[in-house]
């Protein structure tokens, strides 16, 4: 379930609240216009924004920080906080409650009902009603065009940002840091002569990043936005080969000595996605470069095509899981299984593993506002903690991150986290060399 809202009407509306998120209840065009089943699925879930389209092009509604509760029908609720508003480019309108003992009114067969001035989804249809002045004053045609037919109406779950007292991790959001950070990169070596360049392995679900945070990181080493791995928004994998990307220092520097290995997305379905199969193979280094991924005939190690001769610097060295912030608490029973067995395979082969949290800015407005506040959002850090449990990793191998998209332009603090993620990538990739020599030690 999408919200039809759009990032920046949601800044807007969160602007009229302070310090909070929004998360979506109801969605008519998913559960029915009707008030019915509007009181089911958000009754007495404390603070709401409701939120009506029409075919007209307006974004309008109101909000309420009190519960809908269809046990209470027919009965005003006060609320000195309720304001209905209008949603623009421009100019966005808010219209605080006038009367507030009258600003909220409970019918079981109408969705949100403000007064007797504001209705959507009237008698379990798609259709608003518009009479100000009693409760409310506002403008129809400004607010709504006079057009009170709902093409979608969308309610949403008010939520406080609870800050922590002390971040969860200290960082330094300073220039000097993102200069030493990419020089630590930059002088990297692995501790096995025989390798030359440490390799990295992308895997996460489909739409994760995982293409998206090689440009980032390749983006901040060329001085500017770049976009060498194919990457976008789609229901399935935009990756459909094996590919390794070295990192260059500048336009036409040295690559660094780190590799990072693209891989077709996790899906749901055994046939459709990364296959469990290929991973292991990807792992032991036996994939060519550029190979096509087939989620229904993985390659045999012995086939065709396949590498048949594995030193240690074509193996992967260090597991990075990209997951997206945001769909952190919406992963299908299956997808999860699937990653716990892919899990299980790198563990069985000694290969160091962390999770790389992107979208951070988009889970969360209040780090939108200020990438800096992502180590103090309790929101972030629950989210961490989710994936620490689904995946049975510890919170010391999970490390945030924003991945360039929409800019043009590098930004500091996009860099520092960034940055921050490669050198945890290339720490663990250390931690298998140590294994490697420890192991030739014994033997």
């Amino acid at each position: 379930m999408n919200p039809k809202l759009t990032k920046y009407q949601e800044k807007q509306l969160c602007s009229f609240l302070g310090k909070v998120k929004l998360r979506l209840l109801y969605k008519a065009s998913v559960h029915t216009f009707s008030g019915t089943v509007f009181h089911q699925i958000c009754d007495n879930q404390g603070p709401t924004i409701s939120v009506g389209y029409n075919s007209s092009g307006f974004v309008f509604g109101g909000y309420t920080s009190k519960d809908h509760d269809v046990a209470k029908n027919g009965q005003f609720i006060h609320d000195d906080n309720a304001f209905l508003f209008s949603l623009k480019l421009k100019n966005s309108v808010k219209y605080p409650v006038i009367n507030f003992p009258n600003a909220v009114k409970i019918h079981h067969n109408c969705g949100p009902f403000f007064g007797d001035d504001f209705v959507l989804m009237y008698d379990n249809t798609a259709i608003a009603v518009s009479k100000p002045g009693s409760h409310y004053n506002f403008n129809a045609a400004e607010m709504h065009g006079n057009n009170l037919n709902l093409s979608e109406c969308e309610v949403y779950k008010v939520e406080e940002f609870i800050t922590l007292e002390k971040p969860w991790r200290t960082i330094l959001w300073e220039t000097e840091r993102r200069a030493e950070l990419m020089e630590s990169i930059k002088l990297y070596k692995p501790t096995i002569s025989s390798v030359g360049q440490a390799r990295v392995l992308l895997i996460g679900p489909v739409g994760s990043g995982k293409s998206s945070l090689f440009n980032s990181i390749n983006s901040i080493f060329r001085g500017h936005v770049t976009s060498q791995a194919i990457s976008g928004s789609s229901g399935t994998s935009v990756t459909i080969q094996f590919r390794s990307y070295s990192v260059k220092d500048g336009r036409n520097g040295k690559p660094l000595s780190v590799v990072f290995c693209d891989t077709m997305g996790l899906e749901e379905g055994r046939d459709a996605g990364l296959h469990e199969d290929d991973l292991s193979s990807i792992l032991k280094g036996h994939v060519p470069e550029r190979y096509k991924f087939n989620p229904l005939a993985p390659l045999q190690a012995d086939a065709q095509g396949s590498q048949q001769t594995v030193e240690l610097q074509d193996r992967i060295h260090c597991v990075a899981y990209v997951m997206d912030t945001c769909k952190v608490s919406v992963m299908s029973t299956k997808l999860l299984e699937k990653l716990a067995a892919i899990r299980k395979s790198v563990t069985l082969l000694g290969v160091p593993q962390l999770v790389v949290l992107t979208k951070v800015d988009e889970a969360c407005p209040w780090v939108a506002d200020d990438l800096r506040n992502v180590y103090e959002s309790q929101y972030i850090k629950t989210k961490a903690q989710e994936v620490s449990c689904q995946l049975g990793v510890p919170m010391s191998c999970i490390v945030p991150v924003k991945n360039y998209s929409e800019e043009v332009e590098l930004e500091m603090n996009c860099d520092i986290l960034l940055l921050s993620a490669v050198i945890q990538m290339l720490r663990f990739a250390d931690n298998y060399f140590d294994d490697v020599s420890d192991q030739g030690k014994q033997d």
